[in-house]
């Protein structure tokens, strides 16, 4: 796998339900269309989160950050960039930005931990990980 593939698009249309009454997406919006992202890219390059629960980790967000720069409306085809950022800590850390027509429309980033079956936190990376570390590059 290549450096490139670290990075999964995302094509989402806005819902109405996600919208305030003025049409505009509400802000906390935006951390869904993250997960999203987040879900695709992790399905596409096999870390989903049943490949964790199946090897008997969760893996919860602990942090996340959302910089708007426009706003997103009804009925609107964007694309959430959504960015694998490698660390030596044993944690996910992704990094999103949001497109609609060529501009950007949001940045972000997500930080998940891994917890075992009984809720302790992983202070070294499960062998899953390690293992899909290894198969694409990093270590």
């Amino acid at each position: 796998m290549e450096q490139d593939q670290l990075v999964t698009n995302t094509e989402i249309r806005v819902r109405f339900n996600e919208c305030d009454p003025l049409q505009i997406v509400w802000h906390g919006n935006y951390l869904k269309y993250f997960e999203d992202g987040r879900e695709d890219f992790c399905i596409k390059n096999g870390i989903s989160y049943l490949d964790a629960k199946e090897q008997g980790y969760s893996t919860p967000i602990v942090k996340s950050v959302c910089e708007h720069k426009l706003p997103l409306k009804y009925g609107d085809i964007f694309i959430v960039e959504t960015t694998y950022i490698p660390t030596i800590a044993v944690k996910l850390v992704f990094r999103y930005r949001v497109f609609c027509n060529g501009k950007l429309v949001c940045t972000g980033e997500t930080v998940q931990v891994f917890l075992d079956e009984v809720g302790k936190l992983a202070l070294i990376y499960p062998q899953f990980i390690l293992d899909w570390k290894k198969e694409i590059g990093l270590e």
